[in-house]
């Protein structure tokens, strides 16, 4: 048997899907023997969030430690950091994995401080999106790729969840300088299980973060365009939480749409897609989504957004792509509602989800990283 490790996941926001790609790494993790543990933010996340803490803290013998991280780096954040690097220390990592941007910060720079004082701890970056959907024109870009720049020679593996992640990377911060991979997000055996309508289910599911970057708004603008298209009401179920929440609820009140447009909280995406016929991804930028990869493999027919690493999943039947405009997801929402059966049959069969994108498979080929790198 290999040498058990001791693995420190960091990383802010304890929800969607960077959450769920941890959650799914420690649980694997800790079922191959080894000691895991998570530190990251308290102030983020509710009830839903806690829930999952709870179910999960006991196969984690690092524990789940979290204190109030600020979303920014910056002045403001350093009696934040010290707090962080304070319980990463005494957690004795011999893996030090940051995932997104803060997370990415925390880890390099914690895990060099604690080299300083004879530690061999490994130090590994996820970006997930992240810093990378800045944009290298504007100031905070171009200082957010030259720290990015800067992080590296302090990194051991950079791992990106997609060809185009890594291509981003290329693009906007240069050709990495140190070991680097491309390994998928992958789902459980039990998501592939199907998930079917129920008798009221709405025509169209909106599930994730409610922030503009993930495109609520978009969505909402093209269920009005599809209702002139066809001519007749279309409803809809909105899951998910967030700062601008509020802002949405008002939109679709000023528009008349609040008896047709639903509003509910977090909850398990199985169960979210039980509520409505089509589910609808119209974000404005994207790694590589858990959302549209649950969502196919419990069978769930789709609208996503050609952004990020989502055309790598619809690679073989890339029908439900769309350029995230209003009127482009309108169209295929008037496809969708039109002939439900013939859109159905466009999607991507579960079978070839599976072959890909594996929660086992990804653990392993991210362990195989890990024992590359450890000191």
């Amino acid at each position: 048997m290999s040498q058990s490790l001791r693995i420190v996941h960091c990383f802010r926001s304890p929800v969607g899907g960077i959450f769920r790609h941890v959650r799914d790494l420690a649980d694997a993790q800790a079922a191959a023997g080894h000691k895991v543990g998570i530190v990251c933010d308290s102030s983020t996340g509710g009830e839903y969030e806690a829930r999952l803490f709870r179910a999960m803290e006991s196969k984690l013998e690092l524990g789940v430690r979290r204190t109030p991280m600020q979303r920014h780096v910056g002045l403001g954040d350093i009696a934040a950091a010290w707090r962080t690097f304070r319980l990463i220390k005494e957690l004795q990592p011999d893996i030090l994995h940051g995932h997104s941007a803060k997370g990415g910060v925390y880890s390099r720079v914690f895990g060099s401080l604690l080299r300083v004082s004879r530690s061999r701890v490994a130090r590994l970056y996820s970006p997930h999106g992240g810093s990378l959907h800045y944009n290298p024109s504007t100031m905070t870009g171009r200082a957010t790729f030259m720290l990015e720049g800067m992080l590296e020679r302090v990194s051991d593996h950079i791992l990106f969840v997609s060809e185009y992640e890594q291509d981003t990377y290329r693009r906007k911060v240069g050709e990495p300088k140190v070991g680097h991979r491309v390994v998928y997000n992958g789902v459980t055996p039990a998501e592939f299980e199907p998930v079917l309508p129920a008798a009221d289910a709405s025509d169209f599911l909106y599930i994730g973060m409610m922030r503009d970057l993930k495109g609520p708004d978009i969505f909402i603008d093209a269920l009005g365009l599809a209702e002139k298209a066809l001519g007749r009401p279309l409803t809809a179920t909105m899951v998910g939480s967030g700062d601008d929440r509020d802002r949405y609820v008002a939109m679709v009140a000023e528009r008349g749409m609040s008896e047709r447009v639903t509003f509910l909280d977090p909850m398990p995406a199985r169960q979210a897609f039980a509520l409505a016929r089509t589910v609808v991804v119209p974000s404005r930028a994207e790694a590589l989504p858990y959302i549209v990869l649950e969502a196919l493999a419990a069978g769930r027919p789709m609208i996503a957004s050609a952004v990020g690493g989502i055309p790598e999943i619809f690679a073989d039947a890339p029908t439900a792509l769309v350029t995230p405009q209003p009127d482009a997801i309108a169209g295929k929402m008037v496809l969708a509602a039109s002939d439900p059966a013939a859109w159905a049959a466009a999607m991507p069969r579960p079978a070839d989800i599976a072959a890909r994108f594996s929660v086992s498979r990804m653990a392993q080929e991210i362990e195989t990283v890990y024992r590359s790198v450890i000191l």
